[in-house]
């Protein structure tokens, strides 16, 4: 009962922190549920650790015994062969039989751990396990005190504080093992106090009693950087499951994206078929009602009617092309040819294309271009939507009386720039992504101007980044609306390297000039 309502306060108090972070929500809840998984382990735990750590820091321990158990006898049985020099053999055997005994029992007992599956050990029945064995190792070192005479005690010490040092570095990773080796041997070392106390055993016994509580202290460092590594280790694994998970849902929603864009592509191929055909049949017949080529309505109305189906055919017409120039700039179909063009010349065209519905308004524009302005390598037809999509904007925005302001310059890289300001109402700051979004206008636009189709400023942008330019919308509520389109320098023809012409091409031509001045002459 106490430990679900543990896990309930948990639960809420990390769903709660969740909710204020500031991360995506898919990011929350993964948060959210490793924090409940590893609040639950550590509750279940019998260290307050993760359960996959109390396993990970147990099966180390076994490992380093295990491989440590070689050692240990090779050491033991040097120590019993040094010992025969003042004991009787027959007492050196018998220590040296304990010790290979108890050396044995805690290989015995490492290798049945390792040997066993992750999920079927106990972990709290093998500590305790690992915690005798640690017990019986060691008393079995302990016991070497009585293969020792008064002569041979600062050998004995000597060989104390090395298994003290080796024992707390084994068992480092389970802290109570590490204790339970080190107790019997801190009890040795002490016991030799009663045999004698004159100040140099005093000395000795305390300086091996400190260095083997020094070596209990190290033993606790060693513990706390274990586990520190195990965590670094599972948050990595962690970390690298969710980046697979998150391949594996990228590549899911790329392939269902390429799906999606091949469906549309055909789609859109489909339908533009589908639709113009007829268009091109409205659109003739209407215009030929509304000149009156076979003669004159019967009733004036008519006349207008053919007007209104033949504008509102246009109209269709053109918003099936803006959408199929988005599509084919959308998925990267949008085929740039380019040529040497005067930048100015382009702009003063669109602006005379559009001056009609200007003066119609009451508009006036006013123009600051820079007449020595270089060609630009572009596409003819990308820039003349470019700048007619702008302008059409700007007259179609601006209020009647209004004005509409036209620059054409030189960028300080270099580069030729195009701005088209108006006296619109503008735009506030938090629509703009909104605008630029396809389809999308601004709620001042959709009150005070004429309806469309949201995708004009989308195909400028496209077409502008297909020519490696910039695109800045500046825009404020009632104070108007500017979008700045910049071409880099690199397009500019001044900028551009000269060609490099081999030798032999230089020589040819001037030949070549030369015999064509004569024909002509």
């Amino acid at each position: 009962m106490i430990l679900k309502t543990v896990m309930s306060d948990l639960t809420a108090e990390m769903v709660q922190r969740g909710r204020g972070s500031s991360a995506p929500e898919s990011v929350r809840r993964r948060e959210v549920a490793r924090d409940i998984r590893s609040a639950r382990e550590r509750l279940t735990s019998t260290s307050g650790l993760e359960r996959a750590f109390d396993y990970e820091l147990i099966r180390i321990y076994a490992e380093y015994r295990s491989g440590a158990g070689l050692a240990h006898a090779v050491l033991g049985l040097l120590i019993a062969g040094a010992s025969s020099l003042w004991v009787p053999v027959p007492v050196a055997v018998a220590w040296a039989i304990c010790l290979l005994a108890g050396v044995g029992l805690s290989m015995g007992l490492t290798r049945r751990f390792l040997k066993q599956s992750p999920e079927t050990v106990s972990v709290r029945r093998w500590r305790s396990t690992f915690m005798v064995s640690e017990i019986v190792q060691s008393t079995s070192w302990a016991l070497m005190i009585l293969v020792a005479d008064p002569s041979a005690r600062i050998f004995v010490l000597f060989g104390l504080v090395i298994v003290a040092a080796v024992a707390a570095m084994l068992a480092a990773t389970l802290p109570a093992a590490a204790g339970a080796a080190l107790l019997p041997l801190i009890l040795a070392a002490l016991s030799l106090l009663a045999l004698s106390q004159d100040m140099d055993t005093i000395m000795l016994v305390t300086m091996v009693v400190g260095s083997q509580i020094f070596f209990m202290g190290l033993a606790r460092r060693v513990y706390a950087s274990a586990v520190g590594a195990l965590k670094s280790q599972a948050e990595k694994d962690a970390i690298f499951v969710e980046l697979e998970q998150a391949k594996a849902n990228s590549d899911e929603a790329r392939r269902r994206a390429e799906e999606a864009n091949l469906a549309k592509s055909r789609f859109l191929a489909t339908m533009s078929h589908e639709l113009r055909t007829p268009l091109n049949a409205i659109l003739g017949f209407s215009e030929v009602m509304k000149n009156e080529v076979f003669g004159a309505h019967v009733a004036p109305s008519y006349k207008e009617y053919a007007g209104d189906i033949h504008d509102s055919g246009m109209h269709l017409l053109n918003l099936i092309n803006e959408i199929l120039d988005l599509s084919r700039i959308e998925a990267g179909r949008y085929e740039l040819n380019e040529e040497a063009l005067q930048l100015a010349h382009a702009v003063d065209e669109c602006r005379h294309m559009v001056s009609l519905r200007a003066r119609s308004k009451g508009q006036s524009f006013y123009e600051f271009i820079d007449p020595d302005l270089p060609r630009l390598w572009a596409d003819e037809r990308a820039l003349r939507q470019i700048v007619l999509n702008l302008l059409s904007n700007a007259v179609k925005f601006t209020p009647p009386g209004g004005e509409i302001t036209i620059k054409v310059g030189w960028t300080a890289s270099g580069g030729q720039y195009v701005s088209v300001k108006d006296s619109g109402p503008g735009i506030p700051e938090d629509e703009l992504g909104t605008v630029m979004s396809s389809f999308g206008r601004g709620s001042l636009a959709i009150k005070t101007a004429e309806q469309g189709s949201g995708l004009g400023l989308p195909i400028v942008k496209g077409l502008v980044d297909l020519h490696g330019g910039n695109f800045h919308l500046k825009s404020k509520p009632r104070e108007g609306t500017e979008v700045v389109v910049i071409f880099p320098a690199s397009r500019v023809m001044d900028t551009l390297p000269a060609l490099n012409l081999p030798a032999e091409a230089a020589l040819v031509a001037p030949v070549r000039g030369s015999r064509n001045a004569a024909r002509a002459a």
